[in-house]
């Protein structure tokens, strides 16, 4: 019979497969493009491509399922941060509509291009520590 502890408030072992992921550093290291496990791998190649596995720790990170949402949470993210800052500078300054125009669209474009990694990254580091699709533990 094998000596393992018991968490005292589940029936889960405590060993370390069953230890609990925890959530931020993950998303931070997600965030950073690193492996969500380790933190020291690269998580992304090119510009969205996610590796099959982390070169350094081995976790497989093919099944992720980032699907739309970095695309999503890219748009809410620059649309609440690019329309009230669009009303504010009209309001203020009345600049004319073409250079309004020209000034919001290259913004919207790099904060947009900025965000979109990161927060790809950051998703699958929130996958990996709630043990989403593939994620889970096996055994």
């Amino acid at each position: 019979m094998t000596n393992t502890a018991v968490n005292a408030d589940s029936n889960i072992p405590d060993t370390p497969e069953h230890q609990e992921r925890l959530r931020m550093p993950a998303m931070l290291r997600g965030w950073r493009g690193r492996c969500p496990n380790c933190g020291c791998g690269p998580l992304l190649f090119g510009y969205l491509k996610v590796h099959d596995h982390c070169t350094v720790c081995e976790q497989e990170l093919y099944h992720h399922r980032a699907d739309d949402g970095p695309a999503y949470l890219t748009i809410l993210v620059v649309g609440h941060l690019m329309a009230p800052l669009l009303h504010i500078v009209f309001v203020m300054w009345r600049p004319e509509p073409i250079f309004l125009f020209t000034i919001f669209a290259v913004g919207t474009v790099a904060l947009s291009l900025y965000l979109l990694p990161r927060l790809k990254g950051a998703l699958i580091g929130f996958q990996w520590a709630k043990e989403m699709g593939g994620f889970g533990r096996s055994g």
